[in-house]
């Protein structure tokens, strides 16, 4: 009887899921030291993970050890580990990569500022700027290395919330399709490659603009594509049917958000639409991932802000759109579509 006892599944506890909460940051620097401070490769028997220079083998061990205990990794008898299913997206090469996003989060440019998540809670104002003594974007082109790592970040989630947009929106009469601060252009190779007879326009600023050619060249679509760069707070080039950002407009404050909309509004013909791929927050107490990105852009943004439907259709008003519909995606983003007025 006893065993039986045992084994059954016990009740879970509020006080273990908080205290799981509580130590979540453990969790995400192992993630991040993983991702950044060792090697993956993978081998015929599946990916497992060798030290590189400079890593004390105690010290790896006992941090594969901790992630193997959440299931990330299996070990072996003679001590060596091997990724599990759900740790094969540490691997830089896996379609669906995290390993990106996980360098970010655990790197100096977001765990510090997060450490001073009470000061932007106080004054409602970035963290960031308070630590570095400069607003995120203009530190990053200050310091190439934290721009790789958040350069890195977003495209290594672009792949899954790229493939989730382009199977939730249509596309329909959209001859030429303009990415805005479209990075390394996972977003619209993926969207191209899908519609073969749309064209794209790549816009971002230079030194990141740059960096999509090669994703370009990769895909195959580098004749359908045209790369621009320049500010997207003042000029945008015309001749594009519809324009897209993901995770461009919750970067800033309203003012700011209304500004890269009116320049969306200038480039655009009299039928174009914009297409915001962003969370978009539902009402009261509903578990959502954009409630808690929304702190983020709180701490490292020039009081960027996640934003209801409402919201939206507020600031997409003021720059000469209207909202049309809301469109969810099979990830935590949705599509706002608006049209010119």
């Amino acid at each position: 009887m006893a065993e039986n006892r045992a084994s059954r599944t016990s009740p879970v506890r509020p006080y273990d899921v908080l205290f799981d909460m509580v130590i979540g940051k453990w969790i995400s620097q192992a993630l991040g030291t993983v991702a950044f401070r060792t090697g993956l490769r993978r081998e015929r028997d599946g990916a497992a993970i060798w030290p590189v220079k400079d890593v004390s083998e105690d010290g790896l061990y006992r941090l594969l050890r901790a992630l193997a205990s959440v299931s990330l990794f299996m070990e072996s008898a003679d001590r060596r580990f091997k990724l599990t299913g759900m740790g094969q997206l540490l691997r830089s090469d896996h379609t669906e990569s995290l390993a990106g996003f996980a360098r970010f989060v655990a790197h100096d440019s977001t765990w510090r500022p997060w450490g001073q998540l009470g000061y932007s809670v106080k004054t409602g104002m970035p963290a960031f700027d308070h630590v570095f003594n400069a607003p995120i974007f203009e530190h990053f082109s200050r310091n190439p290395e934290a721009a790789e790592v958040f350069d890195g970040a977003m495209t290594s989630i672009s792949a899954r919330e790229a493939r989730a947009t382009s199977d939730a929106y249509d596309f329909k009469g959209v001859v030429t399709l303009m990415d805005v601060a479209g990075g390394h252009g996972r977003l619209l190779a993926t969207v191209l490659l899908r519609h073969k007879r749309m064209r794209g326009v790549l816009f971002d600023l230079p030194h990141v603009a740059s960096g999509a050619a090669a994703t370009f060249a990769r895909a195959g679509i580098t004749g359908r594509v045209r790369i621009e760069s320049g500010d997207f707070f003042r000029e945008l080039p015309s001749g594009a049917d519809a324009i897209i950002m993901k995770h461009i407009l919750h970067d800033w404050d309203d003012d700011s958000a209304k500004r890269i909309l009116q320049a969306c509004h200038r480039a655009l013909g009299p039928r174009g639409k914009v297409l915001i791929v962003d969370p978009v927050v539902p009402p009261g107490n509903i578990p959502h991932y954009g409630k808690l990105l929304d702190l983020e852009m709180l701490v490292l943004t020039p009081r960027g802000r996640e934003r209801t439907k409402a919201e939206f259709a507020r600031l997409l008003h003021g720059a000469g759109f209207r909202l049309s519909r809301v469109i969810a995606t099979e990830s935590p983003l949705s599509i706002v579509e608006a049209v010119k007025v």
